[in-house]
C-alpha cells in the first residue's frame, strides 16, 4: 500500500516539471504521515509535504473521488484553482480545500524567484491506492 502510495507521489512529482542535473529538482513530494483513523473504519489519513521550486506547477489532475483534501501554505505562496471556483494565491498561513471528486486545474509556485510549500491532508478510503491522477486534456 505505501509503496503504490509512494509511486504515486513520485509520479507527481517527476510530472510538476523537470530540472537540469545541475539544477534544484522544480518539485519534491514527501509522505510525512500515513495512518488509518481508529474511530472511523475504511478511512485513513495521508499527509504530504508538497514542495516546488521557482515557477514550478503541476499538469491539471484530480484526487480519489473519496478524499477530501486540506492543504495549507507552509512557505512562500502558491496559485490554486480548483474547478468551479475563482483562481486564488494563497500565502503563508492560507489554505484551501478540496472536496471529494473536484478537479485541481491549477497549482503553482506564485512565484518565479522564491521557493514554496505546502502541507496536503487528505482523509479518504483506505484502500485507496493512487493519489494523483494526471487529467486528460
Amino acid at each position: 500500500m505505501v509503496t503504490r502510495f509512494l509511486l504515486a507521489a513520485a509520479f507527481a512529482a517527476l510530472s510538476i516539471g523537470a530540472a537540469s542535473a545541475t539544477e534544484a529538482p522544480a518539485s519534491k513530494v514527501t509522505v510525512v504521515f500515513d495512518r488509518p483513523i481508529p474511530n472511523i473504519p475504511g478511512k485513513s489519513m495521508k499527509g504530504v509535504v508538497v514542495e516546488y521550486g521557482p515557477g514550478a506547477a503541476s499538469p491539471s489532475h484530480t484526487h480519489p473521488k473519496t478524499a477530501f483534501i486540506y492543504a495549507t501554505v507552509l512557505e512562500g505562496a502558491f496559485r490554486i484553482k480548483v474547478k468551479g471556483q475563482p483562481e486564488k494565491i494563497y500565502h503563508v498561513g492560507e489554505n484551501f480545500v478540496e472536496e471529494p471528486g473536484s478537479v485541481h486545474e491549477v497549482s503553482a509556485n506564485a512565484s518565479d524567484t522564491e521557493p514554496a510549500r505546502l502541507l496536503a491532508v487528505f482523509v479518504l478510503d483506505s484502500d485507496e491506492q493512487e493519489l494523483v491522477t494526471p487529467t486528460r486534456q
